[in-house]
């Protein structure tokens, strides 16, 4: 089926028209997909508005990625942190492994995990995974579950440190090497007697 192509002239950018049950929006020079059911459908990409990242694989632009950067205020100091494609911020749980979400129920309600297929990152370095889970395709970010926060709005950063969730940055270190670590015990002081 041939579909027609919405071309945003602002923002100079052409996209596939919508899927039935979603909706496009576009803000300040931005363009993102919102899907109205769930969010465990992979990105469409273009080649023509995909380009090259380092090692040759593709890398979406922010508009379409599953996960783009963007600055924002946390804690009173402005960061760059991880958003999905809506611009949600996107947080870890300290208490994740490497290959276990233990968020779920009602958990899982109050701060959603972030479901793709094939995830795409726009302006984060790091390694992005998929880990199928009780909650569905759950993406990681450098051995992390991702998730966004019930209360928070696009740019909006209000659940850094709440219940033990933290606020994904683009230089998040790896789960797997802080959990690989070696633990080094300090020497016992000498007695003197």
């Amino acid at each position: 089926m041939n579909h027609p192509r919405i071309v945003l002239a602002i923002a100079g950018i052409s996209l596939p028209s919508a899927p039935r049950g979603a909706t496009l929006a576009a803000t300040a020079g931005r363009s993102a997909r919102t899907p109205t059911a769930s969010a465990t459908s992979s990105p469409a990409t273009s080649s023509a508005a995909t380009a090259t990242a380092p090692g040759g694989t593709a890398a979406a632009p922010a508009s379409i990625a599953t996960i783009h950067t963007v600055t924002a205020m946390v804690g009173g100091a402005s960061e760059t942190v991880l958003v999905n494609s809506t611009g949600l911020p996107l947080y870890f749980y300290k208490p994740d492994t490497a290959t276990s979400s233990k968020v779920s129920g009602e958990l899982a309600a109050l701060w959603p995990p972030l479901d793709a297929s094939a995830p795409i990152a726009h302006g984060a370095p790091g390694v992005l995974g998929v880990v199928h889970t009780s909650n569905g395709n759950q993406v990681t970010y450098n051995g992390h579950f991702l998730y966004t926060f019930a209360d928070d709005t696009p740019g909006q950063v209000s659940g850094q440190g709440v219940q033990n969730f933290f606020v994904a940055t683009p230089g998040l270190m790896s789960l797997r090497t802080v959990s690989a670590a070696p633990t080094t015990m300090p020497a016992p002081a000498a007695r003197g007697y």
